[in-house]
């Protein structure tokens, strides 16, 4: 059965620091997704841009420039598993190796958290997943009830050296 066409497309990405600490954002009170809630970079995905350049657009948009990454895996495309499968997912996973964390207007402060402070967080829909499909955290560590039982069968892609 082929799927219908995704209602938007989304670059989302995952910063952690040389001590396994994943960079989180707080979304501003007047965001219409996920107020006041923690998630990560992320973003639509523009007309005639690769999930790649939109991961990097959002990153410079939502923490400023003046810091170095490196990739270290991708996942997707992949269908949502929280909304019915009606949006395309790009997962990006990053190393953090220098610079500063500048916050755009969509965000009112930002957090470097270990596994072991992460589970009082209150964090946007899907969050959990997202750590979960990149294996960054064992499972104890997250929201088990947000996360679906089946995640089925997928391939964190290394990045390209």
């Amino acid at each position: 059965m082929a799927l219908t066409p995704p209602r938007a497309r989304f670059s989302i990405c995952l910063v952690e620091d040389d001590d396994s600490q994943l960079l989180f954002l707080k979304r501003a009170p007047d965001r219409e997704l996920g107020p006041d809630k923690w998630g990560f970079p992320a973003g639509h995905i523009e007309p005639g841009e690769s999930p790649e350049e939109c991961a990097r657009r959002e990153l410079g948009e939502e923490i400023g420039t003046d810091h170095q990454l490196i990739e270290l895996a991708r996942l997707g495309p992949r269908r949502d598993s929280l909304f019915g499968g009606i949006y395309e997912v790009h997962l990006f996973h990053y190393r953090w190796v220098r610079g500063q964390v500048t916050l755009n207007d969509e965000h009112t402060a930002y957090r470097w958290l270990t596994m072991h402070d992460y589970r009082g967080l209150d964090v946007m829909r899907g969050v959990d997943e997202d750590i979960r499909l990149l294996d960054l955290w064992p499972l104890e560590c997250l929201h088990l009830d947000k996360i679906p039982t089946h995640l089925g069968g997928l391939v964190v892609v290394p990045a390209r050296a």
